[in-house]
């Protein structure tokens, strides 16, 4: 039924560049609100065959077929869900109908209140509301009241509502109110009719007569149309979400090849080297590009949310290890495999990919210079923490055999590492003193010892330590230095993540709830502290035993 009930795609296509207002305000082609509602409802970017146009304009025009269409993706280890929907355990998507008893009530409900209420929700509420947050989106476009196509004149918030909203709002007047409320049941009555006759002519002078009374009424706001161009051309290729498997793939093979190349050298070992680094190279262009594109479409830097500077701090990464690694191909597979770890992280759940609009206190020129400065110090940060556990592995690696080669290989990326710290520093503090203008500017002060500002000044500290340490007797040598490169990043983790989550501050997002530690972050440690041991028993063993008695000999051959 529902392939029956779909127009074609090139109709659909011309649907998607429809101008649409979101709930934030935005004003985006209906192609993204409808990837966006895909996504978050199936995780997948089609539907049997159908582009999200297309089913966008199903669900619109025959929104009682799609009540029963399992679209709402469900955890396959939540088999709660499934049971009080009532499911079998394998079905991997439900339908709007399985949530629903058969007196029309929500199978949810008795579980929602308690996990909404929840200072720190455990696993169990947390899959109940995200469960609960599809259904709803599912409904809402079904009932009719997302598709805001329709300016408001005159209204000086500039709101557009759906064809249901001015129905019942009485927003609009006159003819404007006539029009707003039969304009879109003529446009589905058209599309009936050329689905049938393969005729798309009066289903795209409707179209066109919408976007007509858009231009009319609402094109102050409007985004341009080679805007719309652009934002249809980044939804289509979804770069970055590409770009986590392509840095994952060319990094791997990279780095195996790297210290396979390290114990044997062989030229065709050389020319896939080299081969790898060409493409790093081409998907780090890509990177760039996306940034532009994401740039250009919102029209402020991008780096302005969660997303944002996930995306941008593995731009930085990756930016960093190819210029730091020139003449090092370890750098370069090593970086490219955390950038794509980093592009990972970006595209969990927690993450809205979705472009939004700048909220105020970010709609400033300072967030392009001192955002940019300080988030992207964390691109050498995490590009010397990266090395350090790629020489601590070089280290337990060691043998008699290949020592020479090995220590070599250390001294090159401990070199690196020193470079990128040293550069990381330096941003890192410029960055804090922009800051201090910004908050001035903002809040009539330029330190307030807010815990977003106390934790970039402590990793100031931290890393301004690490790089002085050869200073000191005690603390020379490469385990340790590298070690410390890998130890300090909790540093930045903590200014970057645990600062919006675990304190209350001006830059806080959580407010100071309670927040429950990621079990991941005990394992973090663990492995640090397992690698650290391992490591610094086979440096005994290979190298500080033989500087140790080299010292000893020069001492003796003075004497």
């Amino acid at each position: 039924v529902i392939m029956a009930n779909a127009v074609s795609k090139e109709h659909a296509a011309k649907f998607g560049r429809l101008i649409i207002q979101d709930a934030g305000g935005r004003m985006k082609p209906a192609n993204t609100f409808s990837s966006e509602l895909l996504r978050k409802l199936s995780k997948k970017d089609d539907y049997n065959g159908l582009n999200s146009d297309q089913v966008f304009l199903s669900m619109t025009e025959s929104p009682f077929y799609w009540y029963d269409i399992p679209l709402i993706y469900v955890k396959k280890y939540n088999d709660s869900i499934r049971h009080i929907a009532g499911v079998p355990e394998e079905k991997k998507y439900l339908s709007l109908l399985d949530f629903m008893d058969d007196e029309g009530g929500y199978k949810l409900s008795p579980y929602l209140q308690e996990a909404y209420r929840a200072p720190v929700p455990n696993q169990f509420q947390k899959d109940f509301i995200e469960a609960d947050k599809r259904v709803n989106l599912l409904w809402q476009a079904l009932d009719g009241n997302i598709l805001r196509v329709f300016p408001v004149p005159g209204d000086e918030n500039n709101k557009w509502v759906s064809h249901k909203e001015a129905q019942d709002s009485g927003m609009l007047k006159g003819m404007d109110s006539v029009y707003t409320k039969q304009i879109i049941p003529l446009y589905m009555n058209a599309l009936k009719l050329a689905r049938q006759t393969g005729d798309y002519e009066q289903a795209n002078k409707y179209l066109q007569s919408i976007k007509d009374y858009q231009n009319k009424f609402g094109e102050e706001v409007m985004p341009t149309d080679k805007k719309v161009e652009a934002e249809i051309l980044y939804n289509r290729y979804d770069i970055f979400r590409n770009l986590f498997w392509m840095y994952m793939l060319a990094g791997l093979v990279m780095l195996v090849f790297v210290v396979a190349q390290i114990l044997k050298d062989r030229k065709g070992i050389r020319m896939i080297i080299n081969v790898c680094t060409v493409a790093i190279i081409i998907l780090f262009i890509l990177h760039t590009a996306g940034l532009g594109f994401r740039w250009y479409i919102s029209g402020h830097a991008p780096w302005s949310d969660a997303y944002e500077s996930m995306i941008y701090v593995g731009w930085a990464t990756m930016f960093f290890g190819l210029a730091f690694g020139r003449q090092s191909k370890l750098t370069i597979a090593s970086t490219a495999f955390v950038a794509s770890m980093i592009l990972m992280v970006a595209h969990w759940n927690w993450m809205d990919p979705a472009i939004a609009n700048l909220v105020p206190v970010l709609d400033s020129y300072w967030l392009m210079i001192h955002v940019s400065v300080i988030v992207g110090s964390y691109g050498p940060f995490t590009l010397g923490m990266i090395l350090g556990v790629v020489s601590l592995l070089l280290m337990i690696m060691t043998t008699e055999k290949n020592k020479k080669r090995i220590e070599l290989s250390i001294r090159e990326i401990t070199i690196v590492t020193e470079m990128a710290l040293t550069v990381g520093l330096v941003m890192l503090t410029i960055g804090n003193f922009l800051g201090g203008q910004w908050a001035n500017e903002s809040w009539g002060r330029y330190w307030g010892w807010d815990p977003k500002e106390t934790w970039a000044l402590i990793s100031i500290m931290v890393y301004a330590f690490v790089i002085h340490m050869r200073l000191v007797p005690g603390l020379r040598g490469r385990w340790t230095f590298n070690f410390m490169a890998v130890v300090a990043y909790a540093s930045i983790m903590m200014t970057y993540f645990g600062v919006n989550f675990y304190l209350t501050g001006l830059h806080s997002y959580a407010s100071g709830d309670k927040v429950i530690t990621p079990t991941f972050v005990y394992y973090a440690v663990l492995v640090v502290a397992i690698l650290g041991a391992v490591s610094y028993w086979r440096y005994s063993v290979h190298y500080k035993k033989k500087a140790k008695k080299e010292i000893k000999e020069k001492k003796e051959e003075r004497i």
